[in-house]
């Protein structure tokens, strides 16, 4: 059998709603079994359980493993076809904008667009021709009157291409971001078809064959939980004088010496 695939950061919430589901299917079944008086005993809290199934998360997702790789793998696929869709979307916008294409543009939009594309580069290339006429003319003495005013504009106009360079990135931000509000990720209410399926055949097999039957077990004492981390792992504390009494069980006795009785 292969490996289980690793349960992603993004998919924990909804890890834990449908264990929210699945606790609240098997307290009803114990309330059902309280009511008919065939409750052993007094079972496990929600808390508890809710606890023990973090704990526990990632073999309980191993259980619906082939359904949770076939969700990862149609999910990247689409997050993939939608990021390549803007890609050629926000090239066709910068093609349009550099050849000067105005059509859809009555209220002047077309002619900002290309503006924006062309500023940077006639600014760029005026800062560059100004500075180093002006700098050339510098090395000649006596200097020219004009090298100053050719200096002065040509850092005018590399003040001027910074500016817009900056501006455009602000405008290609705010693009970016009001096209990822309508990415999968930031909206999970609207789900490709396929991911959306992919994505309820996951949680119905984490909620059938995974949770339920852990809280089953837990119920009945039979669940399998990773252990909580033993003190003993870590550096042990140095004794100061004082040893603390060993409360284990005969069959199970302490490995420790600080309690061996000396030799008479």
């Amino acid at each position: 059998m292969t490996s289980a695939p690793h349960l992603l950061t993004e998919d924990r919430p909804d890890f834990e709603h449908v264990l929210d589901e699945a606790l609240r299917i098997a307290l009803d079944g114990v309330e059902a079994q309280r009511a008919d008086d065939r409750a052993p005993g007094a079972p496990l809290n929600a808390e508890q359980l809710r606890t023990m199934a973090l704990a526990a998360a990632e073999s309980i997702s191993a259980r619906a493993a082939e359904e949770y790789e076939a969700y990862r793998r149609v999910r990247a696929d689409s997050r993939e076809a939608v990021r390549e869709s803007a890609r050629a979307r926000d090239s066709r916008a910068f093609s349009y904008a550099a050849m000067g294409v105005a059509d859809r543009a009555g209220s002047g939009a077309g002619f900002l667009a290309v503006l924006a594309v062309l500023t940077p580069l006639l600014a760029g290339a005026a800062a560059l021709i100004f500075l180093l006429i002006g700098y050339a003319l510098q090395a000649v003495s006596p200097e020219p009157g004009i090298a100053a005013p050719l200096r002065t504009a040509g850092w005018f106009f590399a003040a001027v291409t910074a500016a817009s360079i900056v501006l455009g990135g602000i405008g290609l931000l705010i693009t970016a971001l009001r096209d990822g509000s309508t990415a999968i990720r930031d909206a999970p209410d609207s789900l490709p078809p396929e991911v959306a399926g992919a994505r309820d055949a996951w949680q119905r097999a984490l909620l059938d064959r995974g949770l339920l039957p852990f809280l089953d077990d837990a119920l009945a004492g039979r669940a399998v939980v990773p252990p909580p981390a033993a003190p003993t792992t870590g550096p042990r504390m140095p004794h100061l004088g004082y040893t603390r009494p060993d409360f284990s069980s005969p069959q199970h006795p302490s490995r420790g010496t600080a309690h061996r009785r000396p030799p008479m």
